[in-house]
């Protein structure tokens, strides 16, 4: 059976759906691009049309084809991306995340302070966080009105391209020279790459040594 990474990405509603739509499609692509198998979608259970609510976007990456096409939720994310901070605060965004995994949050506070929030954080190989918002300085919404539209800004125009950055960096997934044929904020993108913040731990069960 073809082994699948599981990553998904928590933004709110509306405000963020297109910066979190791009994180998971311009993150896709670049794995597409590269020779991988890619799904990359929304969770509309999450009803997105609700100012500031949570909601997931999913990306699965694998050397083999994916199988389970119809499956619309990640059950057991190796990477969660957690692109506005406060929602580490009463949510198990770690939830059915193997020992080991990665947690990378856009955030300017230490790693320390994060780490006071989320209680199940002893199963984490490791954790990252990168100030997405003070290099990009600005959020794209998409008012095209169409669910999956891409606007006039494109793709990774804002906070987004940080991110995508910061998860080449650390997972290896990807590099950072696909991201920059897709991304729109070519600037943003390295400054995320090279700005990513990482701490390791070592588990008794597994080792993940995420990021260079």
């Amino acid at each position: 059976m073809a082994t699948v990474h599981e990553i998904t990405v928590w933004t709110r509603g509306v405000t963020m759906d297109k910066e979190g739509r791009d994180i998971a499609n311009a993150f896709g692509e670049a794995a597409a691009r590269e020779g991988k198998h890619v799904q990359a979608f929304d969770n509309y259970e999450d009803l997105p049309d609700r100012v500031l609510v949570t909601t997931r976007k999913y990306v699965r990456i694998s050397d083999e084809e994916i199988a389970h096409k119809y499956v619309y939720t990640n059950d057991h994310p190796e990477v969660v991306v957690v692109a506005e901070p406060t929602i580490v605060k009463g949510i198990n965004i770690l939830k059915g995340m193997p020992e080991g995994g990665l947690l990378l949050i856009n955030t300017g506070r230490p790693i320390e302070y994060m780490l006071k929030f989320i209680p199940n954080a002893d199963i984490l190989g490791a954790i990252a966080t990168v100030d997405g918002d003070a290099i990009s300085g600005v959020k794209t919404v998409d008012f095209s009105g169409s669910e999956g539209g891409v606007d006039s800004a494109g793709i990774g125009a804002g906070l987004a391209a940080p991110i995508v950055g910061a998860m080449a960096r650390v997972t290896g997934m990807v590099k950072k020279g696909t991201l920059a044929k897709i991304v729109k904020d070519v600037s943003g993108m390295e400054r995320g790459y090279n700005e990513v913040k990482l701490q390791k731990f070592r588990r008794s069960r597994a080792e993940y040594f995420w990021g260079g």
